[in-house]
């Protein structure tokens, strides 16, 4: 029997005139992640303007959109393989500024300022803390394991990330705009107390550099059976965010403050697996260094 013939495929060929040469440069898709980035830390500037003005919802409204971007131009540069350390780092330089700076100057200039020299303390403290988890990421990049230690369980955060931590520490500001937008003037005013601003940035400053490991949700498998609730629950609270924008923010702080010690259960739970299947029978392990995720 004959063979059945065979079939060609032109490809077509890109028209270049004779002795043209192919412009240098990066493409746009490496440039958007960091693009994306630079937009974030115009809203954080953005925000301490606003602040400047004692104009408090376009403020924090703007931290909340450079938290959303901070969100989305890591993956997106993973999904378009746009990676590099020049990114890495100016997107730490991002976060810094949205999520170090910007908070505490914005919460200074609400109350603080109030306690005369003591409020600018927490300020720095805050400020200080945010460098120091982001400095300690960048130098856990290549860092090795080191041998005979556990590896860390995947999808989770060293201590709270700095875009949460940024949410933690605006949670005064979000609750008084919430009542006072209900008409509870005297309940707003009394959260808007220098002492509770204090407090919440110190304890939020705190968790920013612990090692206590909290969900990254990067890796999470919803069951089957929880999707459906999972989709009307995020309904529900888009829903919530349309109505009322500051009470649903103030109530994602507080879920997400009580969802640490589960998220502390969680790893030690799984690290106890990876040592049982790591280790040599008889052999003690030790904990991996804690690397830190922004």
């Amino acid at each position: 029997m004959g063979q059945p013939p065979r079939r060609f495929r032109f490809a077509p060929q890109r028209f270049r005139p004779k002795g043209a040469r192919r412009m240098p440069g990066l493409s746009f898709n490496r440039l958007l992640p960091n693009i994306l980035t630079m937009l974030g830390l115009c809203a954080g500037m953005t925000a301490v303007r606003f602040a400047l003005d004692a104009r408090w919802e376009p403020a924090v409204t703007l931290i909340v959109v450079a938290a959303f971007i901070d969100g989305i131009d890591g993956r997106l540069a993973r999904l378009l393989k746009a990676t590099s350390r020049f990114g890495a780092e100016f997107d730490s330089l991002s976060d810094f500024l949205c999520f170090g700076v910007a908070p505490a100057f914005i919460l200074f200039l609400w109350t603080l300022h109030d306690a005369r020299g003591f409020g600018f303390i927490p300020c720095i403290l805050f400020a200080a803390c945010m460098a120091l988890r982001l400095a300690r990421f960048n130098a856990a990049i290549d860092e090795p394991l080191a041998p005979g230690a556990v590896p860390r369980p995947p999808g989770f955060f060293t201590g709270v990330p700095a875009p949460a931590g940024a949410g933690l520490a605006l949670f005064p500001i979000f609750a008084a705009l919430a009542f006072e937008g209900w008409g509870w003037t005297g309940l707003a005013g009394a959260i808007r107390h220098p002492v509770l601003s204090a407090v919440v940035l110190v304890g939020v400053a705190g968790l920013l550099v612990s090692t206590l490991p909290t969900w990254s949700f990067k890796n999470y498998k919803v069951p089957r059976p929880a999707v459906l609730p999972l989709l009307l629950g995020a309904a529900g609270y888009v829903a919530l965010l349309v109505a009322e924008p500051w009470a649903a923010l103030a109530a994602a702080g507080l879920l997400y403050a009580g969802m640490i010690p589960f998220s502390l259960r969680s790893y030690h739970r799984l690290r106890g697996q990876l040592a049982r299947a790591v280790a040599p029978e008889g052999e003690e392990t030790r904990e991996a260094g804690s690397p830190a995720i922004p």
